[in-house]
């Protein structure tokens, strides 16, 4: 098991560096139109893992930023782990070839498991992520969420683990997603859980991340990464203090 770490993030809309808040294509603040200059300063600062969504094609694949994203990595000559609504193979092997370290699967490994369970056969497990969004509902049921958190799939948390894990599942982003974009902190309590349950699993946190307290909250937990995207583009916090937070609390 690798040290964990600290993953910028970026979300991409035309070539422009955006957040939507939850998800919302309407609600759009946009921080830069120079991605490339962003990785590279996040890089500078200490950062080995990056990780980019791809917002354009994940609202319309026919207009996916595969050539922007080469770009991106040819620049910064970084792993980047790339998303935004992957949906069929020439995506994963597009991403791929243009030099992303890992692919980002969200909505269509809890539609399509087989298919998906055929592209890590295929290419190795190492290569992707599964990015999992979460309701946890009273009872505690960690419902998975999809199609941009709109709609519940009826499918578990652990379920979906379990089942990948027949083909070697490596890596999971994790969101309870009642936390993204807010800055109101992590859920401590569920990456403590699924990361005793399953400690062969390198997960990610993902949402939520405000503060460097917010940062320091997730030592400890098990998580493999921490991915901080708005509270480094509004200037909350850096890199290189995210890093030093993380490494040495």
């Amino acid at each position: 098991m690798k040290p964990s770490e600290i993953i910028p993030a970026l979300d991409l809309i035309d070539g422009q560096v955006v957040r939507l808040h939850q998800g919302d294509y309407a609600k759009q603040t946009t921080y830069s139109d120079d991605p490339i200059a962003q990785f590279a300063d996040y890089l500078a600062q200490g950062a080995e893992q990056l990780h980019l969504v791809d917002l354009t094609g994940a609202k319309d694949p026919a207009k996916r930023q595969t050539a922007l994203i080469g770009n991106i990595i040819n620049a910064t000559n970084c792993k980047i782990q790339v998303g935004g609504g992957i949906r069929s193979e020439q995506d994963v092997a597009d991403l791929l070839s243009v030099g992303a370290n890992r692919v980002v699967i969200g909505s269509t490994a809890v539609k399509q498991p087989e298919m998906v369970k055929g592209w890590f056969k295929k290419y190795g497990a190492e290569k992707f992520v599964l990015a999992l969004d979460v309701n946890i509902d009273a009872s505690g049921q960690k419902n998975i969420a999809i199609s941009g958190w709109q709609e519940a799939s009826g499918v578990l948390l652990e379920e979906l683990i379990e089942d990948f894990q027949t083909v070697g599942l490596q890596h999971v982003l994790c969101t309870d997603i009642s936390r993204d974009g807010t800055l109101a902190g992590s859920n401590v309590e569920l990456y403590r859980e699924i990361c005793a349950k399953y400690p062969e699993i390198e997960f990610q946190s993902s949402g939520g991340i405000g503060s460097l307290a917010d940062i320091a909250a997730l030592k400890g937990t098990g998580v493999a990464g921490v991915i901080v995207g708005r509270a480094l583009l509004e200037g909350k916090f850096n890199v290189a203090e995210a890093i030093e937070c993380w490494q040495n609390g």
